[in-house]
């Protein structure tokens, strides 16, 4: 399962009237921030949501100015009436957008129109922006569509849209309710939902302890495992792992030690992989994007690559899994909510790939039939299930075309 695409589609409005526990749901800024994060503020509050704004097209100019999200009291009422009669007890009434270009712009987007269409009002929920230097000096989009914007250091995204501590800052002073990350940046990151909900302010994505465990390889293989969904020989297939053992996904160290490879032993790297059969995919269990990964059909080519493997993602932890020849990249996407209810919606073909990154996605999948397709969606709502997944999600599988068999990914 990963998080690229967890919430490609604006998401995060779905949990718009979604509960939440604590104290006030407005903080108003300590004072000046001098030379921290720089607030601004836009203009006054649209009541429809003209094709213009869809567009993308700024209707209210930004302009700073410290203070929490303005609150206009008949929108304010709209939206708490809307979110009772659905039975939730906590208004979102601003979310801080962790995010730039296309990610902020849609998630926006979908905001502005989602108000617009339940409540009449396209500016019923304040969106706070993050800009860089650059975002500035180009007039990004996201920024002209927000009622605020604060503007953070340039650079790397370290320095901004990846700086748990600085996200978890402007959200505190701005004010709140809740935080979009989007996709990529800190998006996968355990620590930033776990920072928010320490303070009482919503993530609008999986939780901490579910975003760890199906970001990490190895434990969500053996995840995998416990919900029944078919997984290739790996260096973990040995490991007894029950629904019990690692209900919300957390997954006792001792059966986690044992699917791994100790990085410093060699011969055990040998071994591993001779046990699960040559030709062997050698992997980090945090690798990504290309990171971490070789394929080895030898003793040699295990002991020349090895260390190339582990160090490419320093203090990962290493495994070991079968090779899948002749085999297409498919996904399921799936979006779970609060209450444990899990749909999937549709599949998509990633087989299109250039150094294990994927180029193209294509969608629906015609690759397998119908009947596999529906079973690897039940497989991907168990996983969901099993470690209390919120959000949107995409679960990922190796199709061997041959036998029509697929394995999780």
């Amino acid at each position: 399962m990963t998080g690229d695409d967890r919430a490609e589609e604006g998401g995060g409005t779905a949990q718009l009237a979604n509960r939440r526990s604590g104290g006030g749901t407005q903080a108003a800024a300590a004072g000046s921030l001098g030379d921290g994060p720089q607030v601004g503020t836009s203009g006054p509050t649209a009541s429809v949501l003209p094709h213009s704004l869809l567009q993308g097209q700024a209707l209210f100019a930004p302009r700073r100015g410290a203070g929490a999200p303005r609150r206009i009291p008949s929108l304010s009422k709209q939206l708490e009436e809307y979110v009772t009669e659905l039975g939730g007890d906590r208004p979102i009434y601003s979310v801080l957008v962790a995010n730039n270009g296309l990610a902020a712009v849609k998630f926006m987007r979908s905001v502005r129109s989602w108000a617009s269409q339940a409540l009449g009002a396209a500016r019923a929920v304040s969106l706070v922006a993050l800009a860089t230097p650059d975002d500035m000096r180009v007039n990004a989009e996201h920024i002209a569509m927000a009622d605020q914007f604060v503007e953070v250091p340039g650079g790397t995204n370290n320095n901004n849209y990846a700086n748990v501590e600085l996200i978890l800052q402007i959200a505190q002073r701005a004010g709140v309710d809740a935080v979009w990350p989007g996709w990529g940046h800190a998006s996968e990151n355990p620590e930033m939902p776990a920072s928010l909900a320490a303070h009482g302010i919503r993530f609008l994505g999986p939780p901490a302890g579910p975003m760890a465990a199906l970001g990490d390889k190895i434990g969500s293989t053996l995840l995998a495992q416990a919900a029944g969904v078919p997984t290739l020989p790996w260096s973990g297939s040995h490991v007894a792992v029950s629904v019990e053992e690692c209900k919300g996904g957390v997954i006792p160290p001792a059966i986690y030690s044992a699917a791994c490879i100790p990085v410093d032993d060699l011969e055990a790297a040998v071994a591993a992989c001779r046990g699960v059969g040559y030709p062997v995919m050698l992997k980090a269990s945090w690798g990504g994007g290309g990171k971490g990964i070789r394929k080895v059909s030898s003793d040699e080519e295990v002991r020349s690559v090895f260390k190339q493997v582990a160090g490419e993602v320093p203090g990962s932890p290493i495994f070991a899994m079968k090779l899948a020849p002749a085999s297409r990249h498919l996904e399921v996407q799936l979006l779970c909510d609060i209450y444990g209810n899990v749909v999937s919606l549709f599949s998509r073909d990633c087989s299109v790939q250039r150094r294990h990154q994927k180029i193209v996605e294509e969608g629906p999948v015609t690759a397998a039939p119908q009947h596999v397709l529906r079973d690897m969606e039940r497989c991907a709502r168990a996983l969901a299930r099993l470690v209390g997944y919120v959000g949107a999600a995409t679960v990922e599988y190796l199709y061997c075309i041959d036998e029509q068999k697929y394995y999780f990914l």
